[in-house]
């Protein structure tokens, strides 16, 4: 009987079929988020956009509004329990690469999720700071204070447009000068915010800029041109883009520039289903292509379609881990 020596052995078998499976299944996205009936955001949002830009959404309801496609007319929030148990009953059977949190409802379900995302301190947060106008007075300001001690000392990245973060970050600005996406982001750092992305800045000739900074630079600059139409559900759209993005491994001044350019296009494709507003075209690349029926072999990715990012930094970073610090 002889024995084969290590270099005469048979190479390994190919990958079993569920291993191969495995290895081309699209990253899992945890999304906290409210139910909106409307699909105008909020988890409705969250789900087409994360599956769009390929990723697999981990949906936990944290509540639901009662909306249109105009305005927000109440909302009811989850007990903070069932919020945690649907999060940590998934974490335990599957990996989430990112994690998503966008109106969580409640003070209550705000530290739910700050546990939840101390325990998976090396999953990165992306945190979206929706307009709450629609709320009581004395809700906004308790929920503001909790996401202030809470979550925002675990969170990788805070989206939200320059004029709700003024109002929130800087509501004692006193300066003739309007303050600047790094102004914000001095301010966020403070909380334990490192980088922040702010849409919608003010910019000349009907132009808004969309500004990725820290405290210490900014990091990168698009400019988009405005839309005549009035949107809802644009910043739910671009934190999950955003965050799926970052997810599937992308640095996060590529997933910042390609979300933002994911979210143009939505906006160019942007329908309106009822009497309100507009709504992205989450899966507009799935619609048939109206100007070019005689081109067979368009494959959907028309780099003409939307104006153009143009970041003003190339310079890559890695998405940080974030500290538990409360």
């Amino acid at each position: 009987m002889t024995t084969d020596s290590p270099s005469s052995l048979p190479p390994s078998p190919p990958d079993t079929p569920a291993e191969a499976a495995e290895d081309s299944a699209p990253v899992c996205v945890m999304v906290f988020n409210a139910s909106d009936p409307s699909g105008a955001g909020g988890l409705t949002g969250d789900i087409a956009t994360v599956a769009s830009v390929g990723g697999h959404a981990v949906a936990v309801v944290t509540g639901a509004y009662v909306r249109d496609t105009a305005q927000v007319f109440d909302h009811y929030a989850f007990d903070d329990e069932a919020v945690a148990e649907q999060a940590r009953t998934v974490l335990e059977d599957m990996t989430v690469q990112a994690i998503k949190v966008g109106f969580a409802g409640s003070p209550e379900n705000l530290s739910a999720i700050a546990s939840i995302a101390s325990d998976y301190d090396d999953v990165p947060v992306i945190a979206y700071m929706p307009n709450l106008s629609w709320w009581r007075d004395d809700l906004i300001d308790q929920y503001l204070d909790a996401f202030q001690e809470l979550l925002m000392p675990l969170t990788s990245v805070l989206v939200g447009n320059y004029s709700t973060l003024s109002r929130w970050l800087l509501p004692d600005w006193s300066s003739d000068r309007k303050p600047s996406a790094r102004d914000l982001a001095m301010a966020a750092s403070e909380l334990g915010v490192p980088y922040l992305l702010v849409t919608g800045v003010p910019a000349a000739e009907q132009h808004v800029e969309n500004v990725l900074t820290s405290a210490q630079t900014v990091l990168g600059t698009t400019r988009f041109e405005l839309f005549d139409a009035t949107f809802t559900g644009a910043g739910d759209t671009l934190s999950a883009a955003l965050t799926a993005l970052v997810a599937s491994g992308n640095d996060l001044a590529e997933a910042s520039t390609e979300a933002l350019t994911y979210l143009d296009r939505c906006l160019d494709a942007g329908f309106r289903p009822g009497m309100g507003h507009f709504l992205p075209d989450r899966m507009f690349w799935a619609q048939p292509d109206d100007d070019d029926d005689d081109d067979d072999d368009d494959d959907g990715e028309d780099p003409d379609d939307g104006p153009a990012a143009d970041p003003t930094s190339t310079d890559g970073f890695v998405m940080p881990t974030h500290d538990t610090q409360h």
